[in-house]
């Protein structure tokens, strides 16, 4: 790093590039990145490596800890890129009012909804909420609630089940 800070050493920069680059991406494949967009990250880490070299203080952090902190930030900041709409999928204006005889359904539909939550087993509709309103993941209602893993699911399963029915 020093080289390339100080000299904007190439064969430096070659060897840490051949180091790190396939790492960086294999990191950003194991976090959850498909594998264009570890590619894609992974270039750009190697860039902003180059064109900030002179950022790294060996004090603060080692060169991997630099080179994948700046990693985990770039593929952050892509995942958040990817989920804002472009431009032209924007509305512009006032959108439509919809038509009233789809908002009585959904009304409609909304309170049968209501109504065969509210008549669940309590044990189901306790894990349905959890997992739905309360956005918690199988395994954290198990650790929450001291359940086994499978009971969870297959109340889950089942009050989705209940609802379904209700819904037709």
């Amino acid at each position: 790093m020093v080289r390339i800070h100080t000299s904007r050493d190439r064969a430096a920069f070659a060897q840490l590039y051949d180091h790190f680059a396939p790492r960086v991406k294999g990191f950003l494949i194991k976090s959850g990145a498909d594998a264009s967009l570890a590619e894609e990250c992974a270039q750009e880490v190697m860039v902003t490596v180059w064109t900030k070299a002179h950022m790294f203080d060996a004090s603060r952090a080692s060169v991997a800890t630099w080179i994948f902190t700046i990693a985990r930030n770039r593929k952050i900041d892509a995942l958040r890129k990817q989920r804002r709409p472009e431009p032209e999928e924007l509305t512009w204006g006032p959108e439509e009012e919809p038509a009233q005889a789809d908002v009585i359904a959904l009304q409609q539909e909304s309170e049968t909804l209501v109504r065969a939550i509210a008549n669940l087993p309590a044990r189901q509709r306790a894990l349905l909420e959890k997992a739905y309103f309360g956005e918690l993941t199988h395994s954290e209602i198990a650790a929450e609630t001291g359940l086994p893993l499978g009971t969870i699911k297959s109340r889950i399963r089942l009050a989705l089940d209940r609802l379904r029915h209700a819904m037709k």
